[in-house]
């Protein structure tokens, strides 16, 4: 007897797209096939809706611990499953920050029992925590992150050597935000000369500049290449950084490339109508921009798409230009917001699995997560493509209680989220026990 049968899905796993069963029992993926026995204790009828591996999102801020008046682990894990994330990826700059490893377990002990979805944490790195980094026992964390430009935190790495030094010495893949910090300094003292405090928001892509990013991210790339080092770089932002990475599989890829939501999605002509609610680092830039990243998404230059999730208040976000913090709430609304786009054109299905869940998996190893596959976990996603919902205030469960969809019409809805194998949300509720786990790792 299976705990949970899904019957008549679509199952998009691997490129492809079939109709099919699938059983779950002890929270795994026990069978899948057509015609499977129906003695299951739970069975959920897709009626042909689309199966897909939960959504694995490598980039967000939970901001706990020291900065929950923001978020904190039960409430954005919530909206992640809301979102169809299954598993999720810390950031370490917090309060304290995560530079260590007794850092590191406390904040694993903080997501234990609370985190609706399963968890991974980033180790960061600073100007003089090397030693820690050379210390990591690789089994602990996703990966070791590094602010090559300053950003929401005080964790900005620019010394040239220690960068040459965690580079030498990582173990595991380098997580890198690439900005080159004194050239967006100057932008920012020539906007305030011109404007004072009030720097218009269409400006945010022209402070944080192209510039800025593709001489960061090459520093990176150059690094990496120096020292044989497993580099992702994240929430890339401009056509002329799409030219610094390879089209192709994940697989055997030494650099790899990420694009993030709210750059699939916004572009410079939506600062006028949202100002601060999507000033985010690196800056959103020219549709030309976002369309340059979309076509990388498709020819494989990008890797994998995350959320970059990072909230803060209303009352923060509502600020003149320089006030006002960088980022915004997004995983309620991210694997919707490109089911979108897929119903637009503008991607494949089975790409946007590919993306969000396999070549996670890949890139950072996990154990038995991000397929369709038996054995493995039953982290699974449920989506109706076609139906049609409004983002709303009332629906959000972000702690910060705003969204910058909110108004929009999205084409693409979760109908069920499964964690470990149980219903961590039925489309309309959430379940009240969380089922998150501690993600393992297939290392050396």
């Amino acid at each position: 007897m299976f705990d949970l049968l899904i019957v008549n899905a679509r199952v998009v796993n691997e490129g492809t797209i079939r109709e099919l069963d699938v059983g779950v029992l002890d929270g795994r993926i026990n069978a899948i096939g057509t015609s499977l026995s129906r003695d299951a204790r739970k069975v959920i009828d897709a009626r042909g809706r689309y199966l897909l591996p939960g959504m694995i999102d490598d980039q967000v801020h939970f901001r706990e611990p020291g900065l929950t008046q923001k978020a904190d682990m039960a409430t954005e894990s919530a909206a992640a499953v809301a979102g169809g994330i299954t598993t999720y990826m810390e950031m370490p700059n917090v309060k304290p920050p995560t530079l260590d490893s007794d850092a590191l377990e406390a904040k694993y002990a903080l997501a234990r029992g609370r985190s609706h979805a399963n968890y991974a944490f980033y180790h960061g790195a600073s100007n003089d925590n090397l030693e820690a980094i050379k210390a990591l026992d690789p089994s602990t964390t996703c990966g070791i992150k590094i602010f090559m430009g300053a950003s929401t935190g005080n964790m900005l790495v620019d010394a040239p050597q220690t960068l040459e030094d965690i580079f030498a010495n990582a173990k595991i893949p380098v997580i890198t935000h690439c900005e080159d910090t004194p050239m967006i300094q100057e932008s920012e003292r020539q906007a305030r000369e011109r404007f004072g405090e009030q720097v218009p928001f269409s400006l945010h892509g022209e402070v944080r500049s192209r510039e800025a990013c593709y001489k960061s991210s090459s520093m990176a790339i150059e690094l990496a290449r120096k020292h044989g080092t497993r580099l992702h770089v994240l929430h890339l932002t401009t056509a002329d950084e799409m030219a610094l990475f390879e089209p192709g599989p994940v697989e055997g890829k030494l650099i790899t490339a990420e694009a993030c939501v709210h750059h699939l999605w916004f572009c410079d002509e939506d600062y006028e109508r949202l100002g601060s609610w999507i000033k985010c680092n690196p800056a959103i830039k020219t549709s030309a921009d976002r369309q340059a990243i979309r076509d990388a998404v498709n020819d494989g230059r990008i890797d994998i798409v995350a959320t970059d999730h990072a909230p803060h208040t209303l009352e923060e976000k509502n600020n003149s230009y320089f006030k006002a913090p960088s980022g915004m709430p997004l995983v309620q609304h991210a694997l919707s917001s490109l089911l979108d786009q897929v119903n637009a054109g503008h991607f494949e299905l089975t790409t946007i699995v590919e993306k969000t869940s396999h070549n996670v998996a890949r890139r950072f190893e996990l154990a038995d997560r991000g397929f369709i596959r038996e054995g493995y976990m039953a982290d699974l996603v449920l989506v109706d493509l076609d139906k049609r919902f409004n983002v709303t205030r009332d629906a959000l469960l972000y702690k910060c209680g705003w969204s910058p969809f909110e108004n929009t019409a999205l084409r693409g809805s979760i109908d069920t989220t499964i964690v470990n194998g149980r219903i961590a949300w039925d489309g309309e509720n959430l379940a009240s026990a969380p089922a998150g786990e501690r993600v393992t790792y297939r290392r050396q």
